[in-house]
């Protein structure tokens, strides 16, 4: 989200997470999304964002959402990166992996 881009570029942040909600009126207006991009800056692409979508009791659970955006986190800040270069590997990593990932965060 092009918003978060301008709020974390103000801020200096170096990682940014956008959470929003559906729009009433949709098949789901109960999803949320999440789009987290490293280096927010004004200008950034889609493309260089990662989405976490459809996030709802009968979608991506609140709990897996959690866990694959804790591990889009950790990788993004250790490879300065995020978006198409970036994939969400979480659900291939070992649960004590992710658990260690978690502890360090």
């Amino acid at each position: 989200m092009a918003l978060g881009d301008d709020i974390g570029e103000t801020l200096g942040a170096r990682l940014v997470a956008v959470f929003i909600g559906e729009r009433p009126g949709l098949s789901s207006p109960d999803s949320m999304g999440v789009y987290l991009t490293f280096a927010p800056r004004v200008g950034r692409s889609d493309a260089e964002r990662n989405c976490l979508s459809n996030i709802r009791p009968q979608g991506l659970s609140y709990a897996d959402a959690a866990r694959k955006l804790l591990y889009l986190c950790h990788e993004a800040r250790r490879r300065q990166l995020t978006g198409v270069n970036l994939k969400d590997e979480a659900d291939t990593l070992p649960s004590g992996e992710l658990r260690a990932i978690d502890a360090k965060s």
